[in-house]
């Protein structure tokens, strides 16, 4: 999907979800938190995501500013990654779908995770 489409649009929605509205970024950017976190642990903190899809979705979130990427000169090389201002002002707004999820939704399925 060509990106470059919708953040010409003149949807505010449209142009936000070309940004974060994958399976994973959210997802990703919920789970750095204010932390900052090697990729391995990343990766093993999210447990279902192939190293694959989360080296791409950590590309596009660099790319449009949400995450920034630290990479240190040492070997074995070690890379971090952080949320940017930007991202972290996405955090409200995920802890509130959070919210959401456990009034509405919780009581509603098999799993219940408190």
């Amino acid at each position: 999907m060509d990106k470059e489409i919708f953040i010409c649009h003149n949807c505010p929605m449209t142009r936000t979800m070309a940004s974060i509205g994958t399976k994973w970024k959210p997802i990703i950017i919920y789970s750095l938190g204010l932390k900052t976190l090697r990729f391995g642990v990343l990766h093993a903190k999210m447990g279902l995501i192939s190293k694959k899809v989360l080296t791409a979705q950590l590309r596009e979130l660099e790319e449009d500013g949400i995450v920034k990427r630290q990479v240190f000169d040492e070997i074995p090389q070690r890379v971090e990654y952080a949320l940017t201002e930007s991202g972290k002002e996405l955090l409200p707004i995920l802890n509130m779908l959070t919210l959401w999820n456990k009034k509405h939704l919780e009581r509603k399925t098999n799993y219940v995770t408190k």
